[in-house]
């Protein structure tokens, strides 16, 4: 077995360098993480619900954003295709941005344990720590992938953060 060498934070988490200019991922709907996140001040977990208790962020069901666009912004163009969507009884399609191999095993949950919950980090800024792997998300209109993701990203932010060095504990 290969163990990584663990080089432990002594305070705060150290968010992991590197990017990547991927391509866009279109959309069925652009969806202004901006607005939401930066200018309404909405929390990453309000959409993302299964981000603190499961392996998977999420994606919200369109009954979730209907509660505030039935009354919000109806007159914009990605709303009523929204609204159509709705009327149809259809999810939008909408498609993966960040993924990783099917051989890595890779939660949420666990992530936002170490980082949010165990440091008693302001629930609020979660933004702060969701940025460690998604990028400046408040700032985007439709998400991008700006971050590797790839093995010796994560294996540099697990050094850097005290994260396990056992392979079993990524991979399947």
């Amino acid at each position: 077995m290969w163990l990584v060498p663990v080089v432990v934070s002594a305070g705060e988490p150290v968010p992991p360098g590197g990017s990547h200019n991927g391509e866009d991922v279109p959309q069925p709907i652009e969806f202004p993480h901006d607005v939401h996140v930066k200018k309404d001040g909405i929390n990453c977990m309000y959409c993302h619900t299964y981000a603190r208790r499961s392996k998977v962020a999420g994606i919200p069901p369109t009954s979730k954003c209907m509660g505030c666009h039935k009354q919000i912004a109806t007159d914009k163009p990605r709303i009523q295709k929204l609204t159509e969507y709705w009327t149809k009884k259809q999810s939008p399609n909408w498609k993966k941005v960040h993924d990783v191999p099917d051989f890595v095993h890779f939660t949420h949950e666990k992530h936002l344990k170490k980082f949010v919950f165990d440091r008693d980090f302001p629930v609020e800024n979660v933004k702060e720590v969701c940025a460690f792997c998604h990028g400046d998300v408040e700032n985007m209109t439709v998400a991008k992938k700006v971050k590797p993701l790839n093995m010796g990203w994560c294996k540099s932010c697990h050094e850097a953060n005290g994260g396990p060095g056992d392979c079993w504990k990524c991979h399947k």
